[in-house]
């Protein structure tokens, strides 16, 4: 295998693709197998090889790092390829046959710097972690690499994937891109990449619309599909996890095809690759963003690069294809042309190349400054093992000769600790990886030429946290000035969430309202937010506004009618009363028991009244009155119907031949009645005062937008008590009544009050229902309407027809009238 070959006392290996592809060969059991054919050649690769050269010379020149020790190197070709590679690196540990050339023989190695792809270095710590061959890569990223217990001797420069996922999952959050595509190389570097971003954006709730796979070797038939697969996509935003090599020929198909408008995000493993960094290719890549490692300014690597000649003797394998691509002719010397070079092709010694190239341009260097680490490290770890020092004096003495030393003996020393000539800081954590620190990079065109501007870090800390720093006026993405936009489904505004759609990813979603009582008031909610229990969802979901209050006022229409019909039934009353006192000694007003009907019409009065503490804000004695008073007072009014129905029976008895009745049911045994029949009721009122009293309370039952300010009866049972005891009052003087309605006329009182009895029975009967489903202030309502419609219903059922005689008919009121064929009976 052809290999760049230097002696010295200690070997280091190196493995680079200076050629990144190989050609494939059909393998054979009949047939000695060819020799390994590579094709494209890698300028950037190549100067990693001049890297390790030139770190080596300066190690080699240094009286400090190991003094009067030379290290030797052999760097062999990977091809990029993994059967490749792990042929080169079973060569370089193996021991080597003496040179034909000379009587020097390849001296083990003790150290490998390889390799590029994350494939090519696992196969060759895979092969090698048991033989504890130390390897150190300087462009290896896949954090399957930190596994120690599969690749214990594997150390790197470069930060691992498991970073730049983060640092990659970071720039997609803050630049709100939740809808992209993807492509990854065939590969465990691709692969891997793909896996952990997936893991950290899915985290933040953003979703991978499709994966495309590509490979160098791919057939173009398996490029255009993924070609095809962007096209189709409606992703504006794809991450491309992969190797510059294996990319390039997709670039150039989306180009050729003119596909634009997509926001390109690079691994680290091309986004600054000179290759696709041209002009055209620019037209579909343009505004490209991705992460790569700190950049280091080599000033003294300049000249050795500018030193680089076929014609010099010092130089070796590989420098004519570096002269043929950067010259442009292939050198030869001392040989005649071919078959395969023309005459025209062939260099005549006077060629001068172009120091302005970026291959020469040592300012900017990235990977290049690992391979530099890469080798110092090694330095550093050999010098370590050969190197102790004594008890005497703290002095530094050679304790190991370097034929003794061992690649295991190198690879124990894990704890490398060193600042370079650059002033960089170098050491490995306990999985063999570099502190992660990141620059942000974007393309840009100026003066015709694709320039890497820097426009952001990321950096990790000790802790485990870490941070993005992005200068968004800095960028120029594909699309300019402004930020590209991907996502399935737009944001959510304020007052909607997110409703996933079945069977599609979760960033694709539906915007539904919020439900009445609750809120978003942020963009792209997943669920909404309830509202206090005193604050209501206003119009547009996205604020609580607190509830309005709502009672039965006296401003409102409602109110002003109850008001006026409580009012219109007091006066009534009153006007009854005035006229029950004018004709107090006519003989209808006489013959109606006048104390009874008195203490009736001052209780009605009362009754009428009693709404008027029903409307208006409750308040603490509002709410005790209202329903204290409301039971006391319908109490004295039945009371008083009883008394008189009871009036009527024994009045119509004691007309009987025999009979006696009406001695035994005088004055003072009515009052008793009446007395005792409201005393019950006052004494439940009592009770249900001190033990439960009613309370203002603020009821969000009825109406979800409104408060209902209301009296809360304390006792339900006490509440249904009251109403029991004077339904209970009632239905004994209907069924008396009833009882006596067929009395001759002279007692047809019986009839008016059986009559009362029945619209007040019926008015209450039909209360309860009304009341229990009436909402807010309508239960109010309900209950004055009750009360109201019942006071009414005795006041005319009982006085009207007597107000009728005494002043539409007077001929009526007289002593003879009223006794007709019967005796009177005092009523």
């Amino acid at each position: 295998m052809p290999n760049i070959y230097k002696t010295g006392d200690i070997m280091i290996g190196g493995i680079f693709p200076i050629f990144n592809k190989q050609e494939n060969v059909i393998a054979s059991f009949e047939r000695k197998m060819p020799r390994v054919k590579c094709n494209g050649f890698d300028l950037r690769a190549f100067r990693w090889t001049q890297v390790m050269m030139f770190a080596l010379d300066e190690i080699n020149g240094d009286e400090f790092l190991l003094p009067n020790i030379s290290l030797g190197y052999k760097i062999m070709d990977s091809c990029a390829s993994a059967t490749n590679v792990l042929r080169a690196a079973l060569t370089l540990v193996s021991e080597q046959e003496e040179e034909k050339s000379t009587t020097q023989c390849h001296l083990p190695l003790t150290a490998l710097v390889a390799e590029s792809g994350s494939s090519q270095s696992l196969a060759v710590a895979g092969t090698l972690g048991p033989f504890r061959v130390p390897m150190v890569s300087y462009f290896s990223t896949c954090a399957c690499l930190s596994d120690r217990s599969k690749y214990p001797t594997f150390f790197r420069t470069i930060p691992s994937d498991y970073y730049q996922a983060k640092a990659l999952a970071s720039l997609v959050q803050q630049h709100g891109w939740t809808w992209i595509g993807a492509l990854q190389s065939d590969n465990d570097y691709g692969r891997n990449g793909i896996s952990a971003f997936t893991k950290e954006v899915e985290k933040i709730g953003v979703c991978i619309a499709f994966v495309g796979t590509i490979l160098r070797t791919y057939p173009q038939n398996k490029i255009n599909e993924v070609v095809d697969l962007i096209k189709q996509s409606a992703v504006k935003v794809i991450l491309a996890f992969v190797p510059e090599g294996d990319l390039y020929p997709l670039m150039k198909e989306v180009v050729r095809l003119n596909i634009t408008g997509i926001q390109w995000i690079a691994s680290e493993a091309w986004v600054t690759a000179a290759r696709p960094s041209t002009p055209e290719m620019f037209k579909s890549f343009g505004g490209t963003v991705g992460f790569v490692v700190r950049k280091m300014a080599m000033p003294k690597l300049g000249p050795f690069l500018k030193n680089i000649s076929p014609y010099s003797t010092s130089q070796s394998m590989f420098v004519s294809d570096f002269w043929e691509t950067m010259a442009g002719c292939k050198p030869c010397l001392n040989c005649t042309p071919s078959a395969n070079v023309r005459l025209d092709r062939i260099c005549k010694g006077e060629e001068k190349l172009n120091y302005t190239d970026k291959f020469f341009d040592v300012s900017q260097l990235r990977v290049a400054y690992n391979v530099y680490q890469a080798v110092y490290a090694i330095a550093h770890a050999i010098h370590k093992v050969i190197f102790c020092k004594t008890d005497e004096n703290n002095v530094t003495k050679q304790c190991l000769n370097t034929s003794q030393i061992t690649p295991k003996q190198v690879g124990k020393y894990k704890k490398v600790n060193f600042v370079d000539d650059y002033g960089e800081k170098v050491f490995f954590d306990k999985n063999g990886d570099p502190p992660a620190s990141y620059e942000l990079i974007n393309w840009q065109l100026r003066d015709g030429e694709v320039l890497h501007v820097a426009v952001g870090h990321f950096s990790t800390s000790t802790d485990g946290t870490y941070k993005l720093t992005v200068k968004k006026d800095y960028i120029r993405w594909n699309t300019g000035n402004l930020t590209p936009k991907s996502v399935c489904s737009e944001t959510c505004p304020n007052g909607t969430r997110k409703a996933q759609i079945k069977g599609r990813p979760v960033c694709c979603f539906d915007c539904i309202p919020c439900a009445d009582g609750s809120i978003s008031n942020t963009t792209g909610a997943a669920d909404c937010i309830l509202c206090p229990d005193d604050y209501w969802s206003n119009e547009r979901r996205d604020n609580c506004v607190i509830k309005a209050t709502e009672f039965l006022s006296y401003t409102e229409t409602m109110g002003m009618i109850l008001t006026a019909l409580s009012l219109f039934g007091a006066s009534l009353t009153l006007a009854t009363i005035i006229v029950f006192i004018h004709f107090r000694e006519t003989p209808l007003v006489k013959a109606n028991n006048s104390e009874l009907s008195s203490l009736l019409l001052v209780s009605l009065f009362f009754c009428f009244l009693c709404p008027l503490t029903f409307i208006g804000e409750p308040t603490i004695w509002s709410c005790m009155l209202r329903h204290t008073a409301f039971g006391v007072t319908f109490a004295l009014c039945i009371s008083c119907v009883l008394g008189k129905t009871i009036v009527v029976v024994t009045a119509f008895r004691a007309a009987l031949p025999g009979n006696n009745m009406a001695g035994k049911f005088g004055p003072v045994q009515q009052r008793i009645i009446v007395f005792s029949c409201n005393a019950i009721q006052i004494v439940i009122c009592i009770l249900w005062l001190k033990i439960s009293p009613p309370f203002p309370d603020r009821a969000l039952k009825y109406n979800n937008k409104k408060i209902i300010l209301e009296c809360n009866t304390g006792s339900d049972v006490a509440f249904y008590a009251v109403l029991g005891y004077i339904s209970f009052l009632a239905a004994i003087c209907l069924v008396l009544a009833f009882l006596a309605r067929k009395l001759p006329d002279n007692f047809n009182e019986a009839k008016f009050i059986s009559f009362s009895m029945l619209v007040f029975c019926a008015v209450w009967a039909t209360f309860i229902p009304a009341y229990i489903s009436s909402p807010g202030k309508y239960t109010v309502a309900v209950e004055i309407f009750a009360i109201l419609s019942s006071a009414f219903g005795l006041l005319l059922s009982i006085f009207v027809p007597k107000c009728y005689i005494i002043l539409i008919k007077p001929e009526r009121n007289t002593k003879k009238h009223l006794m007709g064929k019967h005796q009177k009976a005092s009523l």
